[in-house]
C-alpha cells in the first residue's frame, strides 16, 4: 500500500452567467500520484478509469491494483469479507433511525413461508394493501418475482435454493436498514436457510409466519398448474412432492387461509380471509411498536 498526502493552494472559481458574481472558495484540489498500474486489455474488455479528487490530508490508498481516497491522518483498516479482499465500510452521516423517524415506522421483514398454493402471495399483497392505506411504506420480495431479476441465474437445485434465498435475505436485510417493512413471500424449503436469514437481522426484527396448508389443499388448488407438471414427471425437485418441506418450529405466527379449505372444515384458530389475516399480522406489528417511530 502506498500513502501521498496532497497540500495545495485554494482555488476559487466564479459564479456562472455573463456576470462575474462573488468568487467562491471550494476544496482544494489536486492531482495525486500513483504508483503505475499495469493494466491488460483483452477484446472485448475495456479499461475503467475513475478520477479521483483528494482534498487536504486524504491519503489515497493503493491495494490490489486500486486506489481509494480516505480523508484523515488514519485511514479506516482493510478487511476482508468472504471472497472480497480488502472492503471498508463506508458509514452515513445519515443513518437507520433517521430514516425510521422521517417514515414514522420501524424497519422489518416478515418472512411468509409455505408450500406452494398454501397462500403466500395473497396475504403478501393483502398486508402490503392495509398497511399501505395506513400510510406505512412496505415492499413484497416475491419469489417467482425475485427470479425474473436478481435471481434468474439460479435453478432448483438444492444449493441454488439456498443462495436464492441468501440473496432474498440480503435484500430484505437492505430493506430493514432503509426503514421499509420488508415482505418476503418465498416457499423457503428449509429451515437452516430461513435461520440464516433470521440471523442476518437484529433480534425481533424477523417475523417468520408459516401458512400452514396441507399439500392435500394446495395440490386442489393448485394455481399455477406446477403440481400437475411435478407429478408427471415434468418438474423435478419439486417442494412437497419430490423435495422435502421443513416447517417452521418456532415461528412468530401461523396461518391456515379458511377461503383455502374448499369444503374441508376448518381447522383451529384458522383466519377467514388474507385480510383478517393480514390484520392479525397488523396487530402483531403494533404490538412490538414497528409501526411507530
Amino acid at each position: 500500500m502506498v500513502a501521498v498526502k496532497t497540500v495545495h493552494p485554494p482555488i476559487s472559481c466564479s459564479s456562472s452567467g455573463s456576470q462575474c458574481g462573488q468568487l467562491v472558495p471550494v476544496p482544494k484540489i489536486g492531482f495525486v500520484k500513483l504508483p503505475s498500474l499495469s493494466l491488460r486489455l483483452n477484446v472485448g474488455n475495456y479499461a475503467r478509469l475513475s478520477l479521483i479528487q483528494a482534498t487536504e490530508e486524504s491519503t489515497v490508498a493503493v491495494t490490489n491494483g486500486r486506489a481509494a481516497v480516505f480523508s484523515g491522518e488514519n485511514p479506516p483498516q482493510m478487511v476482508t469479507n468472504g471472497t472480497a479482499g480488502n472492503i471498508v465500510w463506508h458509514k452515513s452521516s445519515v443513518g437507520k433511525v433517521h430514516r425510521q423517524e422521517l417514515l414514522q415506522q420501524k424497519g422489518c421483514v416478515i418472512w411468509i413461508t409455505g408450500l406452494s398454493g398454501s397462500g403466500k402471495s395473497s396475504l403478501a399483497c393483502a398486508l402490503c394493501q392495509t398497511l399501505y392505506s395506513r400510510g406505512k411504506l412496505t415492499y413484497i420480495l416475491d419469489g417467482d418475482n425475485v427470479r425474473h431479476g436478481l435471481n434468474r441465474d439460479l435453478t432448483f437445485k438444492s444449493e441454488d435454493r439456498a443462495e436464492n434465498i441468501r440473496r432474498i435475505g440480503e435484500v430484505a436485510k437492505l430493506f430493514v436498514d432503509a426503514g421499509v417493512i420488508c415482505i418476503a413471500s418465498v416457499i423457503s424449503p428449509y429451515r437452516r436457510d430461513r435461520d440464516a436469514c433470521r440471523a442476518l437481522l437484529p433480534e425481533g426484527d424477523f417475523i417468520e409466519v408459516f401458512m400452514d396448508v396441507p399439500i392435500e389443499i394446495c395440490e386442489a388448488r393448485d394455481p399455477k398448474g406446477l403440481y400437475k407438471l411435478a407429478r408427471a414427471g415434468k418438474i423435478k425437485g419439486f417442494t412437497g412432492v419430490d423435495d422435502p418441506y421443513e416447517p417452521p418450529l418456532n415461528c412468530e405466527l401461523t396461518c391456515i387461509l379458511r377461503w383455502l379449505q374448499l369444503a374441508l372444515p376448518p381447522k383451529g384458530n384458522s383466519c377467514a380471509s388474507p385480510s383478517d389475516m393480514a390484520e392479525t399480522v397488523i396487530s402483531y406489528l403494533e404490538e412490538k411498536g414497528y409501526l411507530q417511530a
